[in-house]
């Protein structure tokens, strides 16, 4: 898995460019290929293992209130909601600590075990992003079991220039409101910095059925400075990024007789209200990559603080506080020997977690972890074969030693490379690893978020992944599609469920348990151009995930996406000169079936009716004397205001209305964004 991109060391960073999509995008400071291209143009031949793509262009477009929302619909992703604003990515069917994401080189480590815990990263300061599916251990160690989101920032400018942006949004279902300003400039002599801000801030949101739900209000804001060198021997950037989040918390209680929502402050306010949490993560990164004979040395140094905490009854003392430290490396030396590519490289982390606060859901603990790796990759012919192995152990103080080898093996045919036409297939075979998170092993406490007394178990043992991927991907003048297969069998895969036992009358009780597991899927993509200007995009996923040798009950795994179809008729406009340059109009649907595969004893999920979703959008650049001054999208989602729950939203098992008799908070009906960007550039 991710031999290619470990072997070559390529990274991905986006050139700045002002109209064209369909370039390729290079490291000016590296001089290194990229793996990744725009809107699908441009193949990762070398990939054996599935790669998703979401470029520059495509994330100003997307809309979402953060950048997991934004990135949802790509073909085996999902998004378990809790709320406005909070999202944590599922990669076909396993999420939490088995997807792994990592910002600017580092890994992003917070309290991902929680249901209601998002991503501390602000998704103005994200450029592209690429979706790694399957075990990606090689690399990163545990907790990359599912894969991995990869987060680009914005490239550096040319010499000389000063670049910045300024972007601003509106969305109307809960009156979101953001905006975010960026300046950076490189200098002569290889003097490069760069500053961010970005504030976001949105009321309650609006369901069809529950009006406005009371407690999903957010107030977020961000900021981030860099400062380095590049020059022709490599670079040394110093990163700094802060993040704060106010989410309030929605209970879902509701009124007896009347089954509405109750609340005991005026709706559609910005202010928080209790309960709600209180957000911080602050990251301090070193990076570094360095010529060194006919390789690359990279080294990459962090440290990260998060904190969490959890406002009941007093907004001046949290009843829960997590302060979380994290201090990591990776290094790793990439060169070409033999005619083939070779990497290696050794990670660690140091981590310790408090508690500060009367109420302690999980105990404090210190963890350690190391791990080292070396793979090749070698062409022959038309096919490019790669492997690699790697070790870790992770020691949890009071739990023990986790201990994991890991692999992977692959091949890509490119058995068509005319011109006109290409055609690649692949095949990969990995083996991941994870060890047990602290939650998993040591809660004990009410989760307030999730609703539910959690208790933990500490003879977990580690999860093992055995999973085949093989896929093709075709392109040519008027179609192209791309197909991917999975097949994984995980050994001691643990998950909570549902128990029928009380601690706390107020709260359900779950607890953590393992089995094997066997979860199989696919991933169909197709996109048919029979014109330049017109593109029909269809994306079909699907995932059955069940744990084996079960009765119905307890047979499926809990937290499965629907199968997921998105289609999209697009027709897009290039009139370079004019006033509305690279436009473009589209209409489509996003389709969820029945999810009937759900985890049934002690009633720990409930079935999932299908819905589809109709969404529309536009946008255009706009010039004026040659000039480009601005990009202004425009989207309207779920058109037709449908009332539907996701099968991934926490909030789907709040309290029963009694006059209806359904249970759970719906998903957010329609929504008007508009959002714009403008770029500009100075020469210094």
């Amino acid at each position: 898995m991710l031999l290619s991109l470990l072997c070559c060391g390529i990274t991905m960073t986006a050139q700045h460019t002002s109209d064209s999509t369909d370039v390729f995008y290079k490291h000016l400071k590296l001089d290194e290929m990229v793996v990744t291209g725009v809107t699908g143009q441009t193949k990762m031949r070398d990939m054996a293992a599935p790669v998703s793509v979401v470029t520059p262009r495509e994330l100003r477009a997307a809309t979402g209130t953060n950048i997991i929302d934004v990135i949802s619909r790509q073909p085996g992703l999902a998004q378990l909601t809790t709320g406005n604003g909070i999202s944590k990515p599922i990669i076909r069917g396993l999420g939490y600590n088995r997807v792994l994401v990592v910002s600017d080189g580092v890994r992003q480590e917070g309290q991902q075990w929680g249901d209601e815990h998002g991503l501390e990263i602000d998704e103005q300061g994200v450029s592209s992003v690429e979706i790694l599916k399957g075990p990606a251990s090689l690399m990163y160690g545990s907790d990359a079991m599912a894969g991995v989101l990869i987060l680009h920032g914005a490239p550096t400018p040319d010499t000389g220039e000063l670049q910045g942006r300024v972007t601003t949004g509106y969305q109307t279902n809960s009156g979101l409101f953001n905006y975010s300003i960026r300046l950076a400039g490189k200098h002569e002599g290889g003097f490069v910095w760069n500053a961010r801000y970005s504030e976001k801030m949105a009321h309650e949101y609006k369901t069809p059925v529950d009006g406005y739900v009371p407690g999903t209000q957010i107030h977020e804001y961000a900021g981030a400075l860099m400062i380095g060198l590049d020059r022709q021997w490599g670079h040394s950037h110093l990163k700094w990024d802060c993040y704060h989040l106010t989410p309030s918390m929605a209970e879902g209680e509701r009124d007896p007789l009347t089954g509405a929502l109750t609340h005991d402050y005026d709706l559609k306010t910005y202010h928080k209200q209790l309960p709600f949490q209180q957000v911080k993560h602050y990251k301090a990164t070193w990076d570094n990559a360095v010529r060194l004979g006919p390789g690359m040395l990279k080294a990459i140094v962090a440290y990260q603080q998060n904190r969490r905490q959890e406002f009941e009854d007093d907004p001046s003392e949290p009843e829960l506080y997590f302060r979380l430290h994290t201090a990591s490396y990776d290094l790793r030396y990439q060169f070409p020997m033999l005619d083939s590519q070779f990497s290696i490289g050794t990670t660690g982390m140091y981590q310790e977690s408090e508690n500060l606060a009367e109420e302690s859901l999980i105990p404090a603990y210190r963890l350690f972890d190391i791990g080292g790796y070396a793979t090749a990759q070698k062409a022959v012919g038309r096919w490019t074969l790669s492997g690699g192995l790697r070790l870790d152990n992770r020691h949890i103080r009071d739990y023990g030693n986790f201990t994991g080898l890991t692999g992977s093996i692959g091949a890509v045919w490119h058995a068509v490379t005319a011109d006109c036409h290409t055609l690649n297939v692949r095949l990969n075979m990995a083996r991941g690893f994870r060890a047990p998170n602290m939650s998993e092993l040591g809660s004990d406490g009410v989760h307030e978020g999730t609703l539910r007394y959690e208790i933990g178990n500490p003879d977990l043992k580690s999860e093992y992944s055995w999973q085949a991927d093989l896929g093709a991907d075709y392109q040519g003048h008027i179609l192209s599609a791309q197909v991917s297969l999975f097949l994984n069998r995980i050994e001691n895969y643990i998950f909570s469920h549902r128990i029928d036992r009380v601690v706390d009358a107020d709260y359900r009780t779950f607890t953590y348990t393992q089995g094997d597991a066997l979860l199989k899927g696919f991933e169909v993509m197709t996109d048919l151009h029979p014109i330049h200007q017109l593109h029909f995009a269809n994306a079909f996923s699907m995932v059955d995930a069940r744990q084996m040798h079960q009765p119905e009950e307890t047979r499926y795994l809990p937290m499965t996406p629907a199968p997921h179809w998105n289609s999209e008729l697009k027709y897009e406009i290039t009139h370079k000169g004019r006033v509305f340059n690279n436009a473009y109009v589209a209409v489509g649907l996003d389709c969820f079936l029945t999810q009937n595969h759900y985890y049934k004893a002690y009633d720990t999920e409930t079935r999932t009716p299908s819905y589809t979703l109709f969404n529309a959008s536009a946008g255009t650049d706009l010039y004026i004397r040659g000039r480009k001054w601005a990009e202004v999208y425009l989207t309207a989602q779920n058109i037709f205001n449908r009332a539907y729950q996701s099968h991934l939203s926490r909030l789907k098992y709040t309290d029963v209305n009694a006059v209806t008799g359904h249970q759970g908070i719906y998903n957010p009906g329609r929504n008007i964004v508009l959002k714009i960007v403008v770029p500009f550039s100075i020469m210094m």
